[in-house]
């Protein structure tokens, strides 16, 4: 905290409401009124499109089935490649939806209340794998990629994470080197818990290369590079087995001698770390939506079960300690919900102060998801009688984890979200003030 309030007093200017409070002010242009920022004609395509993807995950998706089978099922990949979900916010001209960062956020929020599995494949497509494209590509890389990326056709990843290298992503290993000729790098390096890793066409890949400083000095700096798995030497290893979100693919991505044009670097070079940051504080926000949809699909299983159940002589919604559980799933949906929104909108509003709210968002939604699948499940035991030793309570049933039991699915689905991407403890600290200047040692410390 020392660290973080360091970082967050010496911002010149700031017009966020987090970093406001840690700053010892309160900054409400942000938050009141709640911002809203959709246009009719937004509004309208948005509607439009949230029956037909909520229809898509309720008639055509199986999550039971992905669950099984630790893939998402081809049927439902080619009907989100024709519902357009893999280019919701690449802009039209490019051949994607054109969407804002919140209507973004409600068919997220759709996703999330359906199968979580589903919902990292596509985030980690949209939400990490292209954006760095999006966010910093030339006209040239963007016309290049983003029409394949916008149809499905050509699935991306986000390539950060190494053995040695997880929150701290200055560390990286992965080194790329400059080509005689200077017309490419030469890249080498392994990525691990990489979503979409095995199945991903293109890759956003971080690693070290040689630079030149201020006093004319070599310095190692991180550049960002887009690779395609045609390059030669790309390869990926064997998707790993998780306890939860099962149907998103995960795996080891390697890099040996692979060749990767200079115009293939995304950003300036040895500005990789800041490329990094900024996608990891775009992205975000959608991690709050995610979880917000699946706790309000639990809220609805959980209210629904109580009303009917009947123990003791009365139905179990009458009883005050089942009240309050169902009354916190309540509160904690609502405020990750409102924190999803807000972000996207003042995103959409062109805020450029959004990296601490984005940071607790996703703290906040995905451990609260991770209670909130805890509720049902609770639920779902057979409530024994009270003269019963505490020691034989399980004995009584455990319906909600059961195989066949969604709420027993979601519950390993919504508690890795704590550790996606980056150690959900580190995130904040991490997202609210780490720049080009907090690589090597201060980046360590």
């Amino acid at each position: 905290f020392n660290q973080l309030f360091f970082f967050l007093s010496h911002r010149q200017e700031t017009k966020s409401f987090a970093v406001g409070i840690f700053k010892g002010q309160i900054i409400t242009e942000q938050v009141f009124p709640y911002p809203s920022v959709l246009n009719e004609e937004q509004t309208q395509t948005l509607q439009e499109l949230v029956g037909p993807v909520g229809r898509f995950f309720e008639e055509v998706n199986n999550p039971s089935r992905n669950d099984e089978l630790a893939q998402v099922q081809e049927k439902t990949m080619q009907g989100l490649k024709e519902l357009g979900a893999f280019g919701l916010q690449i802009p039209t001209v490019f051949g994607g939806l054109g969407l804002t960062n919140t209507q973004y956020a409600r068919l997220v929020e759709i996703v999330g209340m359906h199968d979580l599995g589903v919902g990292i494949a596509l985030g980690a497509h949209q939400s990490i794998g292209f954006k760095g494209i999006l966010l910093f590509g030339s006209r040239e890389q963007k016309k290049k990629y983003l029409p394949k990326l916008a149809t499905g056709e050509h699935i991306a990843a986000f390539c950060l994470t190494e053995n040695t290298s997880g929150s701290d992503a200055a560390s990286i290993r992965s080194r790329a080197e400059l080509s005689p000729c200077g017309t490419y790098y030469t890249l080498n390096g392994s990525k691990l818990w990489i979503s979409n890793g095995g199945i991903a066409e293109i890759f956003t890949v971080f690693a070290k290369t040689p630079q030149q400083d201020e006093t004319g000095k070599m310095k190692d700096k991180v550049t960002a590079f887009i690779v395609e798995r045609a390059f030669a030497g790309v390869t990926s290893g064997p998707p790993e087995k998780k306890m939860g979100i099962k149907a998103s693919n995960t795996a080891e991505v390697h890099f040996d001698n692979v060749r990767v044009p200079v115009e293939n670097v995304l950003g300036a070079p040895g500005a990789g770390f800041k490329v990094a940051m900024n996608i990891l504080n775009n992205g975000r926000f959608g991690m709050a939506a995610a979880m917000a949809g699946t706790m309000r699909a639990l809220i609805h299983k959980a209210v629904d079960f109580a009303a009917n159940r009947t123990q003791f002589g009365e139905k179990i919604h009458t009883f005050g300690a089942i009240q309050e559980k169902l009354a916190r799933m309540a509160l904690l949906h609502y405020v990750t919900e409102s924190m999803a929104y807000m972000i996207s909108a003042n995103m959409d509003r062109g805020a450029s102060d959004f990296q601490i709210e984005a940071a607790i968002s996703k703290v906040f939604g995905s451990v609260s998801a991770g209670e909130g699948t805890r509720v049902p499940i609770w639920l779902w035991f057979l409530p024994p009688p009270p003269t019963a030793p505490v020691a034989l309570w399980p004995a009584w049933g455990g319906g909600g984890v059961s195989a066949g039991q969604e709420v027993g699915r979601c519950h390993p689905g919504a508690d890795p979200q704590d550790a996606v991407c980056i150690n959900h403890k580190c995130s904040p600290l991490i997202s609210c003030g780490w720049d080009e200047g907090m690589e090597g040692k201060k980046g360590k410390e």
